[in-house]
């Protein structure tokens, strides 16, 4: 998760610096004195997690927050506890209480990142897929994907319209697919199950009367996948 600290206090960002670099799966990508850089700065990018102070100079921490359009996970660090009713009705993730432990820090930690993997999960559109490829950025229906085969670092997107040949792992592309209809048949090919027309011992047969062979390790669950 990229983070971002916006505190006026220099020990404060140390102790966050020190603390983000001790934590798994954190990693900083900047740091403000005041809100009014980091309101710059969240207008040009995006961010996974902010650390928030409230008493600062120019504009306070709450202000701020209710001015981002939207606003990412934040976790307040604040030396003044009056405001936690407040920082709570803001959505805010936790409210650490300077001088907090790493400890303390962490258990606020994991709950961002429990709302960051609710909010990345609702994200997902399930009705496009969009890929890079040499002209750009391809844009294709979900529904209109009939099977795609993998081959080391490429993949094979065969629609209804045509096919497609993408530099992208097949793990990658899974992980863009609506779960409700894709699912992987294959070591190397993922099916879209609404093309299925035939199930037979080794393989699919599709609508267009494409061969999908079956993975042995995949077929129970492939299987259960189609049936429900």
């Amino acid at each position: 998760m990229k983070c971002v600290i916006v505190d006026d206090e220099p020990l404060a960002h140390q102790v966050l610096e020190h603390y983000i670099a001790e934590t798994p799966g954190l990693q900083l990508a900047a740091k403000f004195r005041n809100a009014v850089d980091a309101f710059e700065y969240l207008s040009k990018h995006t961010t996974d997690l902010l650390f928030l102070d409230i008493e600062m100079p120019l504009v306070n921490g709450l202000h701020f927050l209710k001015a981002l359009s939207t606003p990412p996970p934040t976790i307040f660090t604040t030396a003044y506890k009056q405001y936690a009713y407040e920082g709570f009705e803001l959505n805010a993730v936790d409210y650490l209480l300077k001088p907090f432990a790493y400890e303390r820090f962490v258990k606020a930690v994991e709950k961002a990142k429990s709302a960051w993997s609710q909010t990345t999960q609702n994200d997902v559109d399930t009705t496009t897929l969009l890929v890079k490829d040499q002209q750009g950025t391809l844009i294709l229906k979900q529904n209109d994907i009939l099977y795609i085969e993998g081959c080391r670092d490429h993949v094979k997107i065969n629609t209804t319209l045509g096919t497609h040949v993408i530099y992208h792992t097949l793990k990658g592309i899974l992980d863009k697919l609506d779960t409700k209809t894709f699912i992987q048949a294959h070591r190397s090919y993922i099916v879209n199950k609404h093309h299925v027309s035939r199930i037979q011992q080794d393989a699919l047969i599709l609508k267009d009367q494409t061969f999908v062979p079956i993975g042995l390790l995949y077929k129970k669950p492939l299987l259960e996948f189609i049936h429900n």
